[in-house]
């Protein structure tokens, strides 16, 4: 039978008056496997769920997953304008995910609209993606050096025991001084912008004052590299598509901060404990060399967005044993799609080769456009990690680490190790001109190059205060 078939009458209440389970509950936190399975117990391949205070439905199983990411037929939009509640004024004002499905980004466009804006993105990117281009060349350089040096402050600040928060110290660092140099600026300068997204991503009670001075900072920053374009992201996607607006090109590198600095960062985090926990093959693929496979095992195991955005019906479908009503709100989880028997029976995680099929990445016309970056990043902090620090082990049971999930993300709010001393540090490798330039105004009270690393990592410090 056909994954969405249509059907005239529904079998049951529409969704606002459908008893729903919590998105948000303990069991969602600390045991979403569990959680996932349950909802497939009970309802079959999608649930009624409340999303922070609004009705949505949840798709669980893989095979209807994958059918709405591709959207063959023509059935879905992610424009917002096609949410029915939307258009009637019932979504609360306060509801903290507005701002996600308002940012009218290309995740939330449909059709030629999209895929100008996808253009931009292929284009812009390709210099950054193609490890040929010397500007790619030079990232991964960058982030070689970035690694090593927050790897250095952690060996220095590690005390004898070796001991050290891999999230704060750096798999989330990491990836912030990545958008500095993406965007054409320094670390600093984004530190505030970083922390706005962070609050926009983890839809807390101040994620709509935070979105509103993101896309301030962003505006402004996109607006000078029209004014004078440079050999960074937003300049690339300008000369790819020169109509963009200030205001277009704003609402996609709002995007871009998302993408790299909570996804890849996110990703990073939940790599490195995939290996150490030991359970999904991640482990036996770093080991063996093949560290691109113990990615791909981590983001199946556990992806960094554990649900993709909403996406809302065009017409009247059937999913599982419910209809979905035009214009009703849809969520797909590809962290409960790797959960159903259809993607997790492919294989164990003792075999050599895992599926390549799964959804970290979504798929279909909305399909990441930055998975090369963002992978890129993510090898080079797990290679540089392991090739660094000995002996690195958990500092306290896989079942006690703590989680921070979001109705979108799930990453880890810490991740606590130790590690057996560290001899000296590598040569740090030769500074690009740009940043060598950079060097110089940096406040030598900080320590030269470390000035950006230790800014950061303070920064990081101030906001989990």
């Amino acid at each position: 039978m056909e994954p969405q078939t249509p059907q005239a009458e529904p079998a049951h209440p529409p969704l606002e008056a459908l008893a729903v389970q919590p998105l948000l509950n303990h069991g969602y936190e600390t045991r979403p496997a569990v959680f996932y399975e349950r909802l497939r117990e009970e309802y079959g391949p999608v649930a009624p769920v409340d999303v922070l205070g609004v009705p949505a439905w949840l798709v669980v199983g893989y095979t209807q997953t994958l059918d709405i990411l591709r959207d063959a037929r023509g059935n879905w939009s992610r424009r917002v304008g096609t949410w029915r509640a939307y258009r009637d004024g019932a979504v609360p004002a306060d509801w903290p995910m507005l701002p996600v499905v308002e940012s009218d980004n290309c995740g939330f466009r449909d059709g030629a609209d999209s895929t100008r804006l996808r253009g931009a993105w292929s284009e812009g990117l390709r210099p950054f993606q193609d490890r040929s281009r010397p500007e790619a060349k030079a990232l991964e350089q960058a982030v070689r050096r970035y690694a090593d040096e927050l790897l250095t402050v952690i060996a220095e600040s590690g005390g004898p025991a070796g001991e050290a928060d891999l999230s704060a110290q750096y798999a989330r660092p990491l990836p912030l001084m990545v958008i500095g140099r993406l965007l054409g600026t320094g670390a600093g300068d984004g530190d505030e912008l970083i922390t706005d997204l962070w609050r926009v991503m983890d839809a807390g009670p101040d994620a709509q004052e935070a979105s509103v001075r993101l896309i301030e900072r962003v505006t402004d920053l996109c607006a000078a590299r029209a004014r004078t374009p440079g050999e960074d992201l937003p300049s690339y996607m300008l000369a790819a598509v020169p109509d963009l607006t200030t205001e277009e090109l704003a609402a996609e590198m709002a995007m871009l901060t998302g993408l790299v600095g909570d996804v890849t960062a996110t990703l990073i985090g939940n790599t490195i404990a995939e290996v150490l926990i030991g359970e999904t093959g991640a482990r036996e693929s770093l080991s063996s060399g093949m560290l691109q496979e113990a990615i791909n095992r981590a983001a199946a195991a556990n992806p960094p967005m554990a649900n993709l955005a909403f996406r809302w019906a065009k017409a009247d479908v059937r999913l599982g044993r419910f209809q979905i009503a035009a214009g009703d709100p849809v969520m797909v989880s590809p962290a409960a799609a790797h959960r159903d028997p259809a993607f997790a029976g492919g294989g164990g995680p003792d075999s050599i080769y895992s599926s390549r099929a799964h959804l970290a990445w979504s798929a279909g016309p909305h399909a990441c456009l930055g998975r090369d970056l963002a992978t890129t990043i993510t090898t080079i902090a797990v290679e540089r990690l392991f090739d660094r620090f000995s002996g690195l082990r958990l500092a306290v049971p896989a079942d006690l680490l703590p989680w921070r999930s979001s109705p979108l993300i799930r990453g880890l709010r810490s991740l606590p190790v130790t590690y057996d001393p560290v001899g000296d540090p590598p040569a740090p490798q030769p500074s690009p001109a740009a940043e060598e330039a950079a060097a110089e105004q940096e406040d030598p009270g900080e320590g030269g190059q470390n000035s950006l690393v230790r800014r950061v990592l303070r920064m990081m410090r101030l906001s989990q205060s």
